[in-house]
């Protein structure tokens, strides 16, 4: 029988409400899939078997790393390995303070130094998720005080550079990547270095604003966009927090990060009442390890360095990666969106621009190193992103292994932590039996 207009309408609507409640059902059980699989990586401990590695292998690993520390090149050391979001992996050896004897724990206290910057990098986007800017935009447009800033072209008179206009302001995305044109005085030879020098620009006695002022008399090391230079561009992107947010840095990590995660010891300073877990740092010297003056980071101070400030335990460090890992959740708090994450892992480099100098086999991110060529990375998947302190604690994500990985020591000699780091990466991933390459 030929349906009326009316009763045709009407069946088109009762399918098209079948159809669309059928794509509610359908979308509700994907999200609760996801969130099942994201409850389900909370870094709960299981055996290494569970996860597709090996218990003999991981001891061979802690032997290697422990042997460090008996043939006297570490104090101590704690590592965590992650897989699959399960923990199967924790071990402390040594010392935090080798001259009396106080024996290195799980709930040690390290100053983590750049590794600081990915916390950061996190914030910014939590900003950048909240509207609040977009990576392209001209950084002075919220620090007014660069809108004058000049590019160093060659060297002048007394000390001081000849200069030229940037060829374009910087952005965001450059600052993010350190590729905007600024220095940190210390890790190469310039007059713009020795400008930030002589202007102590990371002067702990000052503030974030005092070091944009100081920033804003100084001219840029190279055009943006021209070079990677790593730089105290992560110090800029602390102010830029206090700026977008209207609230002090620690306060915003502390609200939207630290607190969420769980992660208890992780601030700018110890505080007296946990010094007593804050481990020594040392450096490595002909005769041994020595240990210069410890007294800084027990205290708060004005400076709150975005670049290299803060200090946490391994166990706070492996909760803050996980949660990149996961995409930005765990324990079911969401911190970023997945594709803000996958923009931080993602080389953010000018077009031509395709490794950073000093580190073979890795492009950059926003606030992350991105690993380009694993043999040149101690078999780390292409993808992974990763950083490290200046006191040599290290720690990477891999997303092909689905696997991270945290490790703490002070020793501020910097070419044996960079060996460390690689003899560590080497026998972690021989610890894997199941591959997911």
């Amino acid at each position: 029988m030929k349906r009326s207009g009316y009763t045709t309408t009407v069946h088109k609507i009762a399918i098209n409400l079948q159809r669309t409640g059928l794509a509610l059902l359908l979308a509700a059980a994907t999200l609760a899939q996801v969130h099942a699989q994201s409850a389900d990586r909370n870094l709960a401990q299981v055996s290494p078997e569970d996860v597709g590695m090996s218990s003999t292998a991981l001891a061979a690993f802690n032997a290697g790393m422990r042997g460090e520390v008996d043939k006297g090149q570490l104090a101590g050391i704690v590592t965590m390995i992650a897989r699959e979001g399960k923990l199967v992996h924790t071990d402390t050896y040594g010392y935090q303070d080798l001259e009396n004897k106080v024996p290195l724990n799980e709930d040690t206290i390290f100053r983590i130094f750049s590794m600081t910057k990915p916390t950061i990098g996190v914030a910014m986007m939590t900003l950048y998720e909240q509207g609040k800017f977009n990576l392209d935009d001209p950084v002075e447009k919220f620090i007014p005080e660069f809108a004058n800033l000049q590019v160093a072209r060659e060297d002048g008179p007394n000390g001081v550079p000849v200069t030229e206009p940037q060829q374009h302001k910087m952005t965001m995305r450059e600052l993010m990547s350190h590729t905007g044109g600024l220095t940190y005085g210390a890790f190469s030879r310039s007059q713009v270095d020795t400008l930030y020098t002589q202007a102590n620009v990371l002067d702990r006695n000052s503030t974030l604003k005092d070091m944009i002022a100081k920033l804003a008399q100084i001219p840029l090391r190279q055009q943006p966009g021209s070079a990677w230079h790593y730089s105290v561009s992560v110090d800029v992107q602390g102010y830029l927090v206090e700026v977008l947010s209207g609230k002090k840095l620690d306060a915003y990590l502390q609200e939207q990060i630290f607190a969420p995660l769980g992660m208890v010891d992780t601030r700018f300073y110890v505080g007296s009442e946990k010094a007593s877990r804050f481990s020594r740092e040392y450096t490595s010297s002909p005769t041994g390890l020595s240990s210069p003056e410890n007294g800084e980071f027990i205290d708060p101070v004005p400076l709150l360095s975005g670049g290299g400030g803060l200090t946490s335990t391994a166990g706070d460090y492996l909760r803050f990666a996980q949660m990149v890992a996961n995409g930005g959740e765990l324990d079911g708090v969401r911190i970023l969106k997945p594709e803000s994450v996958d923009l931080m892992r993602t080389s953010q480099l000018p077009a031509g621009m395709t490794e950073i100098p000093g580190y073979p086999g890795n492009a950059f991110g926003l606030d992350f190193a991105v690993v380009v060529d694993p043999a040149r990375n101690g078999g780390m998947s292409e993808g992974s992103y990763w950083w490290w302190g200046i006191a040599g604690s290290w720690f990477w994500i891999d997303p092909v292994e689905d696997l991270v990985f945290v490790g703490m020591i002070q020793n501020r000699d910097l070419r044996y932590a960079r060996q460390l780091q690689l003899m560590s990466k080497e026998l972690v991933y021989a610890t894997i039996t199941e591959s997911k390459k």
